[in-house]
């Protein structure tokens, strides 16, 4: 199945292509987060192509997709459903949310009230909703990728510890360059390549690869190596609060679908230093000493790869 999974995986990468130009690595994390039946956070300026990215995977899986625009006035309900009287059976029947689908774009997260956002914190851990005491499955393969803008702060909720510990990873796509956004004039002078973009796989075949990861070899001094990069972030001094034991299973996992994704049984610790900075450093709380010397947390998870032990 490797050398199948290998081959679709590199199918869904060309395909995403056709509508977003140059991003190629974004995409890759994205699917790692596929791979491991994990959540995305996408935080990047406006117009830079989160949506598109969103949707070009969904139609390559062909999977079923539904977009949620966050605004302050969403309820929790609109997102997990709700129970409605039905005169007729004299039963209360459920309606469902907005989340019933396989591939949900959550935009502008950060725009909608806290109660609201922790409608997702279930769900996203669980795979269910609970209304009036019923608990519902969410359709399978099932993944939320979550966008935010990073400097409009008007009318914004900055998103808890608890719900950003739930994303798998944080990618950005910046700005193209000069010559990729030339070939995006051209590539939708006539009309958005996303309209008419095909799949070219299935959720049966997602099932097989996120299963296929899991079974990639790991060696236990690769196991300290995560350990030991997680645990530092929890002692390191511009850290107020660091990894979680969830984002020591994050990495590992992550370690084994970018080893899957480069055609590789086994994981290296390369594989590990390149999963670590998007899946590690939103996670993080900065001290405030760190904000005044104007470090990044993905500065500082980089630090901490740097001051760590490779195993040989």
């Amino acid at each position: 199945m490797q050398k199948d999974a290998v081959a679709i995986l590199k199918n869904i990468v060309s395909n995403v292509e056709r509508v977003i130009i140059g991003k190629r690595e974004a995409i890759e994390f994205a699917l790692c987060s596929f791979m491991c039946k994990g959540h995305v956070l996408i935080e990047d300026m406006p117009g830079v192509g989160k949506t598109s990215l969103v949707a070009a995977v969904a139609k390559s899986f062909d999977c079923s997709f539904r977009r949620i625009q966050f605004t302050p006035d969403i309820l929790p309900s609109d997102i997990t459903g709700f129970s409605m009287y039905n005169q007729k059976t004299g039963e209360f029947e459920y309606k469902q949310g907005a989340i019933m689908s396989q591939i949900i774009l959550a935009d502008e997260i950060n725009r909608t009230s806290p109660k609201t956002q922790s409608s997702l914190l279930e769900v996203m851990e669980e795979n269910q909703v609970t209304v009036d005491g019923q608990t519902y499955e969410v359709p399978q393969p099932f993944i939320v990728f979550a966008t935010q803008n990073p400097i409009e702060y008007l009318g914004t909720y900055p998103l808890p510890e608890a719900q950003l510990d739930r994303f798998f990873m944080r990618i950005s796509l910046g700005y193209p360059s000069a010559d990729e956004e030339s070939q995006m004039l051209d590539r939708f002078k006539e009309e958005n390549p996303l309209k008419t973009l095909q799949a070219v796989s299935n959720a049966a075949e997602l099932a097989e690869i996120q299963e296929s990861v899991s079974k990639i070899h790991i060696d236990p001094s690769i196991n300290e190596y995560v350990v030991s990069l997680v645990r530092k972030t929890r002692e390191h001094p511009d850290i107020a609060l660091g990894g979680s034991p969830r984002a020591t299973l994050c990495l590992f996992r992550a370690a084994q679908a970018w080893a899957l994704y480069n055609e590789r049984d086994y994981v290296l610790p390369d594989d590990v230093a390149k999963m670590a900075v998007p899946v590690i450093e939103h996670r993080l709380v900065l001290r405030q000493e760190a904000r005044f010397k104007k470090l990044t947390a993905p500065e500082v998870v980089k630090s901490i790869i740097s001051q760590t032990k490779v195993p040989l």
